[in-house]
């Protein structure tokens, strides 16, 4: 299998790029969740410790059921914080239940969240010209505006970086290289929309 051009830090890395990263999430928010809460918790930190650490955290998290954390109290914060291996860090394990809050109020909104993040995209997965070659940003228009929009709903962690991230991991943004057989696996198997970058700001939501 052809990979793109990266190192991986680990197993559990290669796996995670050749299985899930960049396949579209539809119709599943659950997954949604995982993928958001991942790009959340790895603010400040490495990939490949997010990918060591993924069972822990679905062990913390309970499978990332949005639902179940989302009625979480005091007790769950230390029982999560004292859970060994798990990052020790109060303010993301606070944020991971309050975006579950969120996560459900937008679910009420829309129908779903999935739902809500493809209207971005009107549901197709986005090649940006240049993006297959390299030239991919840490961040950008669309990721700005959507990650504005969910600080509107209260949601925390998510800066456009984080937000250009789970874009990415989700499928919305095909950014696997083009010598990459998951780049042409996507874009066959998907709805996909080609666009210059100069454009992707002005996408609205549906």
């Amino acid at each position: 299998m052809g990979h793109c051009d990266r190192v991986f830090a680990n197993d559990a890395d290669r796996k995670y790029h050749d299985n899930e990263w960049g396949i579209p999430v539809h119709a599943d928010d659950r997954r949604m969740f995982e993928h958001l809460t991942l790009e959340c918790l790895q603010c400040g930190l490495s990939w490949g410790l997010m990918m060591k650490k993924r069972e822990i955290f679905r062990q913390c998290f309970e499978n990332f059921e949005y639902d179940k954390i989302a009625a979480y109290g005091e007790d769950d914060v230390q029982r999560i914080l004292n859970t060994e291996g798990m990052l020790k860090s109060e303010r993301k394990v606070r944020a991971v239940i309050n975006n579950a809050r969120c996560y459900r109020k937008i679910r009420d909104e829309f129908g779903s969240f999935c739902n809500y993040l493809w209207s971005y995209t009107d549901r197709k997965t986005i090649v940006y010209e240049g993006h297959p070659e390299g030239k991919i940003p840490v961040s950008n228009g669309l990721s700005e505006k959507i990650s504005k929009d969910l600080k509107k709903h209260g949601f925390k962690y998510i800066g456009p970086v984080t937000i250009y991230s789970h874009l990415q991991a989700c499928g919305l943004i095909n950014d696997h290289a083009a010598d990459c057989s998951c780049f042409h696996k996507i874009n066959e198997k998907y709805p996909v929309i080609r666009m210059n970058p100069d454009n992707e700001a002005s996408m609205q939501k549906a």
